[in-house]
């Protein structure tokens, strides 16, 4: 069986990339995208990951994006058995491309539940045009949906999105944590957070809570994609000096800092599901998140963590009362859950799907 594994761009690390990549490297599918860094498949722990490149994209929101969508709507891919659509955009190919499975991370959320709030960081002037824009590309969004074969959400969270805005069933598979590559080493004295550096993940919520706290420390590991504005919020965070922004890191660092840390911290609004969380309790460490979306899924209260409301005072409060023997009771709790999302329980689950 030849496979197309479709994924909007490969410009970043994150959870969308790692699942796009997995499903490459595990059923040895040819991954398919439009822009793409040559240097991040090996970066990310891939290498050999054969990638393909319908052509470049313009750079900036929102030509960027609808660009991609119009790369992948054109696109005409022969010899291959079955398709696999990840992302925002890619499953544009939908139509041409059957039969095909829509693995769904999340409906573009900008067209949906987080428009609002998007179009509230708009400049006044600019407003009616980005509201003309998600008006048309998201009826194009939900037209395209309409040729996906099949739909297989990440999450719960993410299946009601897409009967809520797509009126389509979609089953569950959640997505890969390389469980293996994560091990314990020592409770550390810096928290670790790991996310794109986006208005949606609440980074200025984190370094309000370490504000708080100038005796502990934070490192946030992520980076963002050029072009999507998201530089002038980078730019507006006041960033305490016990907070240090790492960028990107590698692979072999990733997991030293996830072994070393204290614990982990997330704060994204209504995430989707969220790799990070699970990556951090496969390294035997206490997640605190906020009390919404995915997290609800992976984390136990009182067992693998805590999930606290948005709000610094609660995050103060719940680190002041973890001391390292708590953190280090909580490890073998938090590596078994972990295996539950394991990378191999996905790759087994997302093979039957796509056979079937």
């Amino acid at each position: 069986m030849r496979l197309a594994i479709l994924y909007d761009y490969l410009e970043t690390i994150g959870g969308g990339e790692r699942v796009a990549l997995t499903l490459a490297q595990h059923l040895n599918g040819d991954l398919i995208t439009t822009a793409a860094d040559p240097t991040l498949a090996e970066r990310a722990g891939f290498p050999g990951v054969g990638i393909r490149s319908l052509g470049p994209i313009h750079g900036s929101t929102p030509l960027k994006q609808i660009h991609a969508s119009w790369r992948f709507s054109r696109a005409a891919l022969a010899g291959y058995d079955r398709f696999v659509l990840v992302g925002n955009w890619a499953h544009y190919a939908a139509r041409r491309h059957h039969p095909n499975l829509y693995y769904c991370l999340t409906p573009t959320r900008f067209f949906y539940d987080q428009r609002d709030a998007i179009l509230a960081r708009v400049p006044g002037a600019r407003r009616p045009l980005a509201r003309a824009w998600i008006a048309g590309h998201g009826a194009w969004d939900r037209r395209a949906v309409r040729h996906c074969d099949r739909i297989v959400a990440i999450s719960q969270n993410v299946r009601d999105r897409v009967r809520r805005y797509y009126g389509r069933a979609a089953d569950i598979i959640y997505p890969p944590v390389a469980t293996k590559q994560r091990r314990f080493r020592e409770v550390g004295t810096a928290w670790l957070s790991v996310n794109r550096l986006y208005p949606e993940k609440r980074i200025e919520l984190q370094f309000e809570i370490f504000r708080r706290l100038p005796h502990e420390r934070l490192v946030v590991v992520g980076g963002y994609t050029k072009g999507d504005r998201t530089e002038r919020y980078v730019a507006s965070l006041d960033r305490p000096p016990n907070v240090t922004l790492l960028g990107e890191v590698p692979e072999d660092r990733l997991a030293e800092l996830y072994g070393t840390c204290r614990g982990f911290l997330t704060t994204a609004v209504d995430e989707d599901f969220g790799i990070g969380p699970v990556e951090a309790m496969a390294a035997g460490k206490c997640v605190l998140a906020t009390d919404e979306g995915g997290y609800r899924e992976t984390v136990v209260p009182g067992e693998t963590g805590f999930l606290l409301p948005p709000d610094a005072g609660a995050f103060v409060t719940r680190i002041r009362e973890l001391d390292e023997d708590i953190l280090r009771g909580m490890r073998a709790a938090c590596e078994a859950r972990a295996r539950a999302f394991d990378e191999t329980v996905f790759v087994e689950k997302m093979r039957s799907a796509i056979e079937t």
